[in-house]
């Protein structure tokens, strides 16, 4: 699915945490694109609801950026080809972006940039020496 620029633009600043813009895409029946961000992060309960409703390009993308090469196929063979040069350029292919921006898709090309910047956050605040291993931090 191909949504408006300015949909693509809120779920950014969502992905970014501002919550506003969780609460915009929800009023406006985006409900798959709240739960997008926390299944790129690997949340099951967003996953599960990508699927359960049926949102399957969504789903695929999201098996993408993890470098599901059968996702990517599917991406490709429903025409869903800016969620492929999403996934591509999350997984390190930085022409995918020119791809993006060439085709006019800059929104989606800053949406892989900004979901790219969150698996990266979030693996850095999992591997904090001290707070891994035998020596895990017990708050």
């Amino acid at each position: 699915m191909n949504y408006p620029r300015e949909v693509i633009e809120i779920l950014g600043r969502w992905v970014d945490g501002d919550t506003h813009a969780k609460d915009w895409l929800q009023r406006n029946n985006y409900e798959e694109l709240v739960h997008l961000k926390d299944a790129s992060r690997r949340f099951a309960k967003s996953f599960e609801y990508l699927l359960i409703h049926n949102h399957v390009i969504l789903a695929a993308f999201v098996n993408a950026i993890w470098e599901d090469k059968a996702a990517f196929k599917l991406l490709m063979e429903k025409k869903a080809v800016h969620w492929a040069a999403m996934a591509n350029y999350i997984n390190g292919d930085e022409k995918a972006i020119l791809f993006l921006k060439k085709n006019k898709l800059d929104h989606y090309a800053q949406l892989a940039h900004k979901i790219l910047m969150r698996i990266r956050k979030d693996n850095d605040d999992g591997s904090n020496v001290f707070n891994s291993g035998p020596y895990k931090r017990q708050d």
